[in-house]
């Protein structure tokens, strides 16, 4: 049996001192998230962040840096995560309102109103990413080759 983690972005966007999330359907009742998803067929990285925080929030968003890589197996679901997180800025205004099947809204939170409801976070990644960009943590988004 061949084992292959599930591979995924997810993007971090900072405005006014808050951070745009989304609440999401999930099999436990509603989570929040980053505005994140799965690595498409023929899709950089890149382009999937890109498709992603739109389909899911509604916004386009311009990567400008690679925040981190993250791994985590999810015992609840028995998945492991490859997910890659990039932050950037969005248009001020809704591209589109049609969000994604099981995206409840788009919504805009403090940092502390994120680890208020730590409970309520799709997963541990979340808030390790969010450590890692308050910290400063950028590298440049050609680290990242593909090859077509």
């Amino acid at each position: 049996m061949i084992w292959k983690p599930n591979v995924t972005v997810a993007s971090i966007v900072e405005l006014d001192g808050k951070f745009l999330m989304v609440e999401e359907e999930s099999p436990t009742g509603p989570v929040l998230n980053q505005p994140a998803g799965h690595l498409e067929m023929h899709e950089t990285l890149e382009t999937a962040v890109v498709r992603e925080t739109l389909e899911e929030t509604g916004y386009k968003f311009t990567p400008v840096a690679l925040i981190g890589s993250y791994l985590w197996h999810n015992q609840e679901n028995d998945t492991t995560y490859y997910r890659t997180t990039y932050t950037g800025s969005v248009c001020e205004k809704f591209i589109s309102a049609d969000l994604d099947d099981g995206i409840i809204r788009a919504l805009w939170m403090t940092y502390d109103d994120i680890i208020a409801n730590e409970h309520r976070l799709r997963g541990p990644i979340i808030i390790e990413s969010l450590n890692d960009y308050l910290a400063g943590k950028r590298h440049p988004l050609d680290v990242i080759k593909h090859f077509a």
